[in-house]
C-alpha cells in the first residue's frame, strides 16, 4: 500500500498516529486511515511483532493486498510510547494473530504494549471492531468504561467488565472504541477532533468544549485525568 505524502499545514502536522498490523487486515479501513491522516498532516507508524526479521509482507483479509510492515512493536520503549499520540489496533484478524504467545505463561508482546499505552493517558487508545481481542488478555484496562465493538464481541467485552454501548463511536476518555470498520470514518474523524483538541500541557477545558461539539464526553472516572 503505498504511503500517502502528508498535507504540511494540516491541523495534526507533527503528530504520530501508531497502528497495529498483522495479516487479515480490513483493506480499505486502513487505505481510509492512509488517506485521512495524511490530508491531517500526521505521520503514522505501523507496528507489528517481527519475529527477527526486518520486515513482514502482510495481506488483507478481502483482496489479498500486500503490505510491508517494518516497525517492530517489541522495540517501542517508553519514550517512543509516549511520543504516540495515537495508537490504533484495528479491525479485522489483526489484534487475533497479535495476541498469539508462543509463552502460555505470559502476555503476547502486542498486548504488553497496549497495557503500557492504557497506562499512559498521553496516548489516544483507539480500538475499533474486532480489535477488543487485544484487549482480553488485560481486561482490567476497560473494566467499567463505556465502549462498543462488533455484535459479535458484544458478549466478549461484557465479561471484560466493560459497559457496552450501542453507538458506532464512543469517546471514554483516553479511549476510543468503534463498532466496525463499516465506521472507520467516524472512528478516525473523532481520533482527528481529540488529538486536535490536545494541547501539550492536556487542556481540559478545550477537551471539553472539542467533546461538547461532537456529542461525547468522557467518564466522570477519567475527566480528572486531564487536569494533569
Amino acid at each position: 500500500m503505498p504511503t500517502l505524502p502528508r498535507r504540511e499545514n494540516g491541523q495534526l502536522s507533527g503528530r504520530t498516529i501508531a497502528i497495529l498490523m498483522e495479516t487479515d487486515y480490513v483493506e480499505p479501513e486502513i487505505a481510509y486511515y492512509e488517506r485521512r491522516f495524511a490530508e491531517e498532516g500526521a505521520t503514522i507508524e505501523y507496528l507489528t511483532r517481527l519475529w527477527g526479521q526486518e520486515s513482514i509482507t502482510f495481506t488483507g483479509h478481502e483482496y489479498q493486498v500486500p503490505m510491508t510492515v517494518s516497525g517492530d512493536l517489541e522495540a517501542v520503549d517508553d519514550a517512543r510510547l509516549k511520543s504516540y499520540d495515537a495508537i490504533i489496533v484495528p479491525s479485522g484478524m489483526v489484534s487475533d494473530r497479535l495476541r498469539y504467545s508462543e509463552d502460555v505463561t505470559t502476555n503476547a508482546p502486542a498486548v504488553r504494549l497496549l497495557e503500557r499505552a492504557f497506562a499512559t493517558p498521553g496516548v489516544l487508545k483507539g480500538i475499533i471492531c474486532h480489535g477488543m481481542w487485544l484487549v482480553a488478555p488485560i481486561p482490567e484496562v476497560v473494566a467499567g468504561r463505556r465502549v462498543t465493538c462488533h455484535n459479535n464481541l458484544i458478549g466478549d467485552v461484557r465479561n471484560m467488565g466493560a459497559v457496552y454501548t450501542d453507538q458506532d463511536v464512543v469517546v471514554d476518555g483516553d479511549l476510543v472504541t468503534g463498532r466496525s470498520a463499516d465506521a472507520a470514518h467516524l472512528f478516525a474523524r473523532t481520533l482527528i477532533d481529540l488529538i486536535a483538541a490536545r494541547t501539550p500541557v492536556g487542556s481540559m477545558r478545550s477537551r471539553q468544549r472539542m467533546l461538547r461539539g461532537i456529542g461525547m464526553a468522557p467518564s466522570p472516572r477519567h475527566a480528572a485525568e486531564d487536569r494533569v
